[in-house]
């Protein structure tokens, strides 16, 4: 991928305020993402406002009350829209405020819609109420409602001019959006159950006695809990480092901000090793001023330059 030369062009006022709308919901209902994309020049951060407010309307048409009859009609509906969006069907002065943002951002970036299908396929997922019985077969979950994000990202982004590996870049962008998935589903786990959702697989729930679920804020008795999440740690752990290595293929202010989300949600998987059982008493989450530091880490370049480093002693 070619690295995104940024538009210079006139953004006009209709298309401002459907940005600033974005940006509105990103900033009231995002945290961790955020404080991620703060980091970007204007139009990137436009655009990924953009992105998340699209996403955050699927999500929140799963996670709704609604029947499910009515979720499925909404996502279709919603898919439809998206369908208008892709072929340009969308007019600047439209009543839609997302649909406008998305279709200039769109216009502007080399942002692979399909991956908002994906994100609804997942999504539909949710409202089926599927259960998975292996990594593999969440994996399938989590590539549609995060690793498609991580795609949709790049396209943003993109790869800066002769970086090396660049052809690899959204392999890279969609196994870091599996390790922030995971992250989060493990943070989530007292929630989603209950809400009637269970993402771990079923074979690593029995394997640590867990197949009893988690409705109470005490593991099931007689269980490895602790065993279980750290056994989920080290899966996304090793995802982390592999989705890492896109880290040196961004230009400064794109990795900075891929650096500051991937680096906060890290540092949840820390605390939630550190105090396994936390994440069935309520969320756990970092402070303001920790993740305003993983921000400054991430624009000084540390975590690309370290993962340069081990690469270069890989390759020697």
């Amino acid at each position: 991928m070619i690295r995104t030369v940024e538009s210079e062009q006139h953004v006009s006022a209709p298309v401002l305020a459907a940005y600033s709308y974005c940006e509105a919901v990103t900033g009231q209902q995002a945290r961790n993402f955020a404080y991620g994309i703060r980091l970007l020049p204007t139009p990137k951060r436009r655009a990924m406002s953009a992105l998340y407010a699209f996403s955050r309307r699927v999500d929140d048409i799963g996670d709704g009350a609604l029947a499910d009859d009515v979720k499925v009609a909404r996502l279709e509906d919603t898919r439809a829209l998206l369908t208008r969006i892709r072929e340009g069907g969308v007019d600047e002065d439209d009543t839609d405020p997302v649909a406008v943002a998305l279709t200039h951002a769109a216009e502007v970036f080399p942002i692979p819609l399909s991956g908002l299908d994906e994100l609804i396929d997942g999504v539909q997922m949710d409202v089926r109420g599927e259960t998975y019985e292996t990594w593999d077969d969440l994996k399938v979950y989590c590539r549609c409602v995060a690793g498609a994000i991580g795609r949709l990202s790049l396209g943003v982004f993109g790869t800066e001019q002769g970086a090396r590996g660049a052809e690899r870049a959204s392999e890279y962008a969609d196994t870091l959006g599996l390790a922030l998935q995971l992250t989060n589903i493990l943070r989530d786990v007292r929630e989603d159950a209950e809400g009637g959702r269970t993402y771990l697989p079923a074979d690593d729930l029995a394997k640590f006695g867990c197949s009893a679920g988690f409705a109470g804020p005490t593991p099931p008795e007689g269980s490895d809990f602790a065993g279980l999440v750290h056994f989920e740690v080290r899966r996304a752990r090793a995802l982390f480092a592999e989705g890492y290595r896109l880290l040196p293929m961004l230009d400064r202010r794109s990795g900075a901000c891929v650096a500051a989300m991937a680096g906060i949600y890290r540092r949840l998987l820390d605390r939630i090793e550190r105090e396994p059982e936390a994440v069935l008493r309520g969320r756990v989450s970092l402070p303001g001023r920790e993740k305003a530091y993983v921000a400054v880490r991430g624009l000084s370049g540390l975590d690309a330059r370290h993962v340069s480093r081990r690469a270069v002693r890989r390759r020697t």
